[in-house]
């Protein structure tokens, strides 16, 4: 057995320099009392040459004491290998996806947009500094209804740059300022000639220009918080040509066994009004580990969402991915299933997917709460909150939870200067550390203050502040 992940620092320095519940949690899988368990282990323990001591606690945690070869060692690796300490070949250069923000194009990036952003970004990061061939992607959701209405929305702000009194902005539609320049880019380049063509015409060309503009604003935004994807997929390209990929998708799965003619059964508690008991074209998702069934094919012939989704993973894996990591927000939470089992179906078990959901952020400022729609226009966005609080403390509270735990995000406290801010407190560490560096480049001269020395003088650290 060695010893290959760190373990949390006891709180009593007095216990050593790591203590594990390893003993405890293999108990009840291996049907051993957990200190008994705990005493083997710390007996193949003792053997490790990096070991300085074993020792059993209470129940069943282990202590363990490291020599000073190994704090040396790391020491030395640290400072040879700089940026690039800890870098490692685990991926095996396999190709991994992973998809994350995808905020539908009908605004500015908000500060709700935040948290999958930088986990999905820092994610993507270090699977490929652990040696995975990744691709940082985002889908553009640039069909469907909400491209409708942000189009509508856009052609009133384009009579309204024509000099038209657009009244009040009519509930559903997008009334946020943000459309008045997108307004104002169709009203100079078309002038009126949008108002004389058929109204499906010129919306056409309406959403066109406003997803394109939309876009540009949403990679400036997440270029704010130093967010870069490597691919832009566009749904719309899965509808074109007759929804060609589509329909290639669904007929794969057909000779799979996977698609079959049914009806579906009606929704637990109070119908909606637009449920309708009908025979369609269903995804045979339970028998791939769903729990339910999915529909393709809308009673007005048009696919579903989900069928969209149907040819995008069979897109992905056709591009050669086989890590498939979808970062998604909390009310994607029904989604986890369908995927999973959909990956099953269109790859077996030559793919893996996961998916991981980001808990919503709640925004304060000074203790109160900020409301947020992007429907009624009211919200933080994201340019915001950079410009006010800063890059690196945006993305180190973003991270500060677990993705699945709910976050609190406040001005005040993300700004304050106190050890309680813990953005403050590792900022104040780091900048002792370079105070440090810098105090010993002066005493001790430029020539004589080099990486080379500093590793070749490691082994003089014995002392436990050391």
């Amino acid at each position: 057995v060695r010893w290959v992940s760190p373990a949390p620092s006891p709180r009593d320095a007095s216990h050593g320099d790591l203590a594990t519940n390893a003993a405890m949690v293999l108990a009840k899988p291996t049907g051993q009392n957990p200190r008994a368990l705990a005493e083997k282990l710390v007996e193949v323990l003792r053997a490790d040459a990096d070991i300085a001591s074993a020792d059993v606690a209470g129940p069943g945690f282990v202590n363990l004491r490291l020599k000073d070869g190994f704090w040396q060692a790391h020491l030395a690796a640290l400072l040879g290998e700089g940026r690039n300490y800890g870098r490692s070949k685990i991926g095996g250069g396999r190709k991994a996806n992973v998809e994350y923000v995808s905020a539908n194009p009908t605004g500015p990036m908000h500060v709700g947009h935040c948290r999958g952003a930088v986990v999905g970004d820092t994610l993507a990061n270090l699977m490929a500094f652990a040696g995975y061939d990744v691709t940082k992607e985002y889908v553009i959701n640039d069909a469907g209804s909400q491209i409708d209405v942000l189009g509508r929305s856009a052609m009133l702000r384009y009579r309204e740059a024509l000099g038209q009194d657009i009244g009040e902005i009519p509930p559903g539609l997008y009334p946020g300022d943000y459309l008045v320049p997108v307004g104002q880019a169709l009203a100079k380049e078309f002038g009126r000639s949008l108002l004389e063509m058929p109204e499906e015409e010129a919306l056409a060309i309406a959403k066109d220009r406003t997803v394109d503009a939309m876009m540009a604003m949403i990679r400036e935004d997440l270029a704010l918080l130093n967010v870069h994807h490597d691919v832009f997929f566009s749904e719309r390209t899965l509808h074109a040509d007759n929804a060609k990929k589509i329909r290639a998708a669904i007929a794969d799965l057909t000779l799979k066994g996977h698609i079959y003619k049914g009806k579906l059964p009606p929704p637990k508690g109070e119908k909606p009004d637009d449920w309708e008991d009908r025979e369609q074209t269903l995804f045979r998702s339970t028998a791939v580990g769903d729990d339910m069934d999915r529909a393709l094919v809308k009673s007005d012939g048009s696919f579903t969402y989900f069928a969209a989704d149907v040819a995008y993973l069979k897109d992905k894996v056709e591009r050669g991915f086989v890590d498939l990591i979808y970062v998604l927000g909390a009310d994607h939470g029904g989604y986890v299933k369908r995927l999973e089992a959909l990956a099953r179906a269109v790859a077996g078990d030559t793919v893996k997917l996961t998916v991981l959901l980001c808990q919503l952020v709640k925004l304060f400022r000074d203790g109160e709460p900020v409301r947020m729609s992007k429907r009624s226009g009211d919200f933080v966005t994201l340019r915001d909150v950079v410009e006010e609080v800063g890059r690196d403390p945006i993305r180190f509270m973003m991270l500060y939870r677990k993705n699945d735990a709910p976050l609190d995000f406040d001005f005040a406290k993300v700004t304050e200067q106190s050890k309680d801010n813990p953005v403050f407190y590792v900022q104040y560490a780091s900048a002792r550390c370079h105070s440090v560096f810098r105090q010993a480049s002066e005493q001790l001269g430029e020539a004589n203050f080099d990486r080379n020395r500093l590793v070749a003088s490691v082994s003089s650290l014995t002392d436990e502040g050391e």
